[in-house]
């Protein structure tokens, strides 16, 4: 069981109280699946590190700042009920394609939902280059703005999702996911100024195969951050000199789907 590391929405105790109740076991080693309780931020962290099999479940907030756990399967007051199908054998699972972060030639990790390259609190905006080369894809573009977001799509209803919730749309991960199996988005965030070669339109967000090769790297010095792919809070620093290439990563995420007429 994975809960919120200090002030957890979640007691532990309290999660363990309900697995038991259930008439399930909590094992330390051999676990046949995971119950990860939060938020989506919770979510992407330990789908990005753990293979076992995942149940996601929320404990959702109303308030602005608050999680909407789009990605949970439950919520904490009917984990009791979705255990119960767990036992009955009443899921599947699926599994997501995670990306491969590089840095100057390094792995830095792999992501389950997305990784951005973000301004710092010491830059008012960024500029950057986003190269993508995949099947019948080649891009060559420049933003300024606040960076730049690459996403799986597990990670659809995040951060890439943020012109639909702008427009005051409701975000159902299955209405609205706009990310096939075989693609990964691309998600500029407040650009004020894009560049694409040979097209005068410039997208905020787009989608490319699965498979293409992404390169982002900065043309003026600033104070610019990589996420996702690390446990650092001030994320991996990024200048002038440095190329973060993304790519299809080795590992997938096993989350579990309950079967809702089971």
């Amino acid at each position: 069981m994975f809960t919120d590391g200090g002030a957890p929405k979640v007691p532990p105790a309290e999660l363990r109280r309900v697995i038991l109740n259930a008439g399930m076991r909590v094992s330390e080693r051999e676990a046949d699946f995971g119950v990860v309780v939060g938020g989506d931020g919770r979510f992407s962290w330990y789908g990005r590190t753990e293979d076992m099999p995942l149940l996601f479940v929320g404990v959702r907030s109303e308030g602005a700042t608050g999680s909407k756990a789009r990605l949970a399967q439950s919520d904490f007051n009917e984990l009791p009920e979705a255990l119960k199908k767990i036992g009955a054998g009443n899921y599947s699972i699926k599994e997501y394609r995670r990306l491969g972060v590089i840095k100057n030639g390094l792995s830095v990790g792999e992501v389950f939902t997305d990784v951005y390259l973000q301004r710092g609190s010491e830059s008012a905006c960024i500029r950057y280059k986003v190269r993508i080369q995949g099947p019948g894809v080649d891009i060559d573009e420049a933003a300024i703005g606040d960076g730049v977001v690459v996403t799986t799509q597990a990670g659809s209803t995040g951060y890439y999702s943020y012109p639909d919730r702008i427009r005051g749309e409701w975000m159902d991960p299955l209405a609205f996911a706009r990310i096939g199996e075989d693609e990964v988005g691309v998600c500029h965030v407040n650009p004020t100024y894009t560049e694409r070669t040979a097209e005068t339109r410039h997208p905020l967000r787009y989608a490319v195969p699965w498979g293409s090769k992404i390169e982002l790297s900065l043309f003026r010095e600033a104070d610019a951050r990589l996420y996702g792919p690390t446990d650092e809070r001030k994320g991996i620093k990024v200048g002038v000199s440095d190329s973060v290439l993304i790519v299809p990563g080795n590992g997938v995420t096993k989350v579990i789907s309950l079967l809702r007429n089971g």
